[in-house]
C-alpha cells in the first residue's frame, strides 16, 4: 500500500497524477487533509485534465480530489431528477 502521508511533501509543487486509463491530472498541490496521518484529500490549483493521448479535456482554477487507490464503486441512487 502506498504511503499517502508523503503527499504532504508535495505541497507547492506541480504534480502529475496518472490513472490506469492513461488519463492524467496536472496541477499545483495547495493542501492535503487531514493534517496528520494518511492524506485522504488533496486540493490542487491551476489544474488540467488530460486524456490518454495528452489532449486537454478541461482546465480549472482549483479542484479537490481523493488521491487514493479506488477499491470499490457502488450506485448510491438512480439518475438525478428521476421519480421512481
Amino acid at each position: 500500500m502506498p504511503d499517502y502521508s508523503k503527499l504532504r511533501d508535495l505541497v507547492s509543487h506541480r504534480v502529475e497524477l496518472e490513472y490506469d486509463s492513461g488519463a492524467r491530472v496536472i496541477g499545483y498541490v495547495a493542501s492535503c487533509q487531514p493534517e496528520q496521518g494518511e492524506v485522504q484529500l488533496m486540493s490542487l490549483n491551476k489544474v488540467s485534465f488530460l486524456d490518454a493521448d495528452g489532449k486537454v479535456l478541461e482546465t480549472r482554477d482549483s479542484v479537490s480530489l481523493v488521491p487514493n487507490v479506488l477499491t470499490g464503486l457502488r450506485k448510491a441512487e438512480g439518475p438525478a431528477g428521476r421519480a421512481d
